[in-house]
């Protein structure tokens, strides 16, 4: 199964965020959803799992 990644470099946000979360996609929806509710403040949501899982990428595979 391919990894998935996750990376707040590419949303603009107050704290400037620099993190990048990659693994499976489920434990990457979970964790990036518990950074979203604890750094950026969102609410926990189904609605923002979901917006999570639509910008996740595949991994790319080292050289």
């Amino acid at each position: 199964m391919t990894r998935k990644v996750a990376d707040c470099r590419r949303f603009p946000s107050e704290t400037d965020c620099s993190l990048t979360i990659t693994g499976e996609e489920d434990e990457v929806i979970r964790a990036a959803s518990e950074h979203a509710v604890s750094v950026h403040k969102h609410q926990d949501s189904p609605a923002l799992r979901e917006q999570i899982r639509e910008m996740l990428e595949d991994e790319k595979a080292s050289a």
